[in-house]
């Protein structure tokens, strides 16, 4: 005949003496990552691929883009350049081709340039953005990373 032990719900039951130990639970993040990623989501703005087709526009478009809105342009492509990048290589379980690779790669020193003083090398910088920024687009649309504006 066994006993049988009635515990209040409450109650904490140190586990038997031959059940294995399992290890304690540690966050993955302490206070300050998870400060840092609600940061991030917080910053996060979601890929708005028509926004991103009519700065294309602006930037290699039939008309040079007015000095008025080159400065700005520059700082959104370079967005666009940076969250693009981004989505191509941040699954692991669907690796970047190698043309993604490539277009990355050449974006960096691209988003990295300084904003040129000069109006004309400004409209340069801008221009060299959006066309690795048009390839980088076309690559992700064709393996289906993104959808196409509709």
């Amino acid at each position: 005949m066994s006993l049988t032990v009635l515990v209040p719900e409450n109650d904490v039951v140190p586990p038997s003496a031959d059940e294995p130990c399992t290890p304690q639970w540690t966050p993955p993040l302490d206070a300050e990552g998870l400060r840092s990623v609600l940061e991030r989501i917080k910053n996060w703005k979601p890929l708005d691929v028509e926004e991103v087709f009519d700065d294309l526009d602006t930037a290699i478009g039939e008309q040079t883009p007015p000095v008025a809105v080159t400065d700005t342009l520059v700082d959104r492509l370079r967005g666009h350049l940076k969250q693009l990048s981004d989505i191509a290589v941040a699954d692991e379980q669907y690796p970047p081709t190698a043309e993604m690779l490539q277009l990355v790669a050449r974006g960096v020193p691209l988003r990295e340039e300084r904003e040129p003083a000069d109006y004309r090398q400004a409209v340069g910088l801008a221009r060299r953005l959006a066309f690795v920024i048009s390839d980088l687009v076309e690559e992700l649309i064709e393996a289906r990373y993104i959808k196409e504006a509709e």
